[in-house]
Parts: C-alpha cells; structure tokens; sequence
C-alpha cells in the first residue's frame, strides 16, 4: 500500500523453474512492488504465496537464501570497498571467497575493487551487484531496472548474469522499461495499475495502440 492505494492487486502470477521471465509496464504498474513481494524484501497486505516451494509468510529464510534481488538499489556498503563487500557476502552466505577474483574480473572491475564504495559510479556500483549474483548463484535472480544509468558496456555485464543463470536452469525475472534489453526471455507479461494482465487484456491493448 502508498497510503490508501494499492500498489499491488490481486497479482496473481505463477512462474516455472527454469523459466525467464520479462515484466513490463509504465511507472507505477507495480513492477518493483512485485519483485520486492516475492523476494520477501516486502510483505503482501492481502494474499498468500510460494517461492521456489516456500511458504512466503512462514518460510521468508529459506526464501532468502535462494533469491537475489538486484535492481538500481545496489544494497552495498559504501565504506567497504567493493572487494570487501563481496567477501562479507560470502561470508554471510557460506560460500568460498576463493570465486572473488575470478567475479572481479568478469564484471570488468579489477582496477577499482579495492576502493571503497562511495567513490563509485552508478554504473561500477551494479558491477559489484552482478558480481555478487554471480557468487551467490540464486535458484531465483530478481532484477529491477537493473539498467537503469548504466552505459552499454555495463548492461552487457547484466545480460551476462541473466545468461549464466540460464544456462545452468535458474529462474529469473527482470522488470525493465529498456526496450532494447529483455530479448532472452521466454515469456513477457505486463502490469497495469498494479495487475498482472491476462494475455486478453494484452491483446486489447495492442489493438488500442494500433488505432
């Protein structure tokens, strides 16, 4: 809720394993709501769900530890260099630091990982956010504008951890309003006024626009 309107209603969406899924709408369609919503970041005022066989109310741990979210919001610690905020989420996820170099360097960052966060860029800010997907590996990859202010190259780097989850069976959602982007998914579906829209009303639309 924003106030007293909704920002999500009767969203009612069902993604298989595997699948790459494209979520596109205007501003205040309910896109980041959604994504926040199935990452556990927010909870449902109404309604219920599962993530991954997850209960989303009684099982937002085992959620959380399966699920990235990564969006214009980096969630970095700007006093750690982007090196150490790596290290301190693989820390705080059980993993090997022994992959950090090797998700340095495939971002492009190895000149820069040493310094600390706040001197960054946006755009070196959401190399850090790739590369900490990469590390983590989710079974679910959530992506949020994830090209909002980056240059070419950068969204390059985005494509290349939706493609890598691809290729080893993940799931993954990207909402966007960059048209040029999204061409790997396998489904595309739109939001309005914060609805998942039925391939019907999809269809509608298409034809109000062609008029």
């Amino acid at each position: 809720m924003f106030g007293l309107t909704p920002a999500l209603i009767r969203a009612d969406l069902r993604v298989e394993r595997g699948e790459t899924i494209l979520v596109r709408g205007p501003n205040g369609a309910g896109k980041s709501t959604l994504l926040r919503v199935i990452a556990t970041a927010i909870s449902p005022t109404f309604g219920s769900g599962s993530v991954l066989g997850f209960d989303m109310s009684r099982g937002r741990d085992e959620i959380r530890r399966r699920v990235e979210l990564l969006g214009h919001r980096t969630r970095l610690y700007e006093d750690l260099s982007g090196r150490e905020n790596l290290r301190f989420a693989c820390v705080l996820h059980g993993l090997d630091t022994e992959g950090i170099a090797r998700a340095v360097e495939r971002v492009g960052l190895e000149d820069a990982a040493d310094d600390r966060v706040r001197t960054y860029s946006q755009g070196m800010r959401q190399r850090v956010a790739v590369a900490r997907a990469l590390l983590r590996a989710p079974e679910l990859l959530l992506l949020d504008e994830p090209y909002a202010g980056l240059d070419a190259e950068a969204k390059d780097v985005v494509d290349q951890a939706v493609v890598e989850a691809q290729q080893n069976g993940r799931t993954v959602v990207v909402a966007t309003h960059d048209l040029a982007r999204g061409g790997m998914a396998t489904r595309t579906i739109r939001m309005e006024g914060g609805r998942v829209l039925s391939e019907v009303q999809v269809a509608a639309l298409a034809r109000e626009a062609s008029r």
